[in-house]
């Protein structure tokens, strides 16, 4: 669910380097039940370099109850499913950068149009005086 109902939350793209190096990524994933499952926030991911611990920077105990898969309608994507009695693990990996997707730009338009529309709702139903916000301590 997007604006206006919650912030929208979009995840920074990793542009390809000119070097053809590859970015290093950490990703902090909190467990629910024991488990998490989703995507990867990052794409192009080398599978050989994805490890997963339970603290930062290769710290903690190695987490091995993993597995990784990918859409077929988006095989640059990786799903991954965990599997540890922990709150929350970390996963590291390399990619040489993101692809740019329709969904990506689709996301993006849909949170500017429901940004328009909520902003037009608003100056039909309310009084915009120039006013100022506060924040309340």
């Amino acid at each position: 669910m997007g604006y206006p109902e919650q912030i929208d939350v979009f995840q920074d793209k990793l542009n390809k380097k000119a070097n053809g190096g590859s970015h290093v990524v950490e990703e902090k994933l909190r467990l629910t039940g024991g488990a998490f499952s989703g995507l990867l926030a990052h794409d192009n991911i080398n599978n050989q370099t994805l490890a997963v611990y339970t603290g930062s920077r290769f710290s903690g105990t190695e987490v091995r109850n993993y597995s990784v898969s990918f859409p077929d309608e988006a095989p640059w994507r990786r799903l991954i499913n965990i599997y540890a009695d922990v709150p929350e693990v970390y996963v590291t990996y390399e990619t040489p950068g993101d692809t740019v997707e329709a969904d990506d730009v689709n996301q993006l338009q849909g949170g500017l149009t429901a940004t328009q529309r909520e902003l037009e709702r608003y100056k039909q139903a309310g009084l915009i005086d120039g006013g100022s916000f506060r924040r309340e301590v």
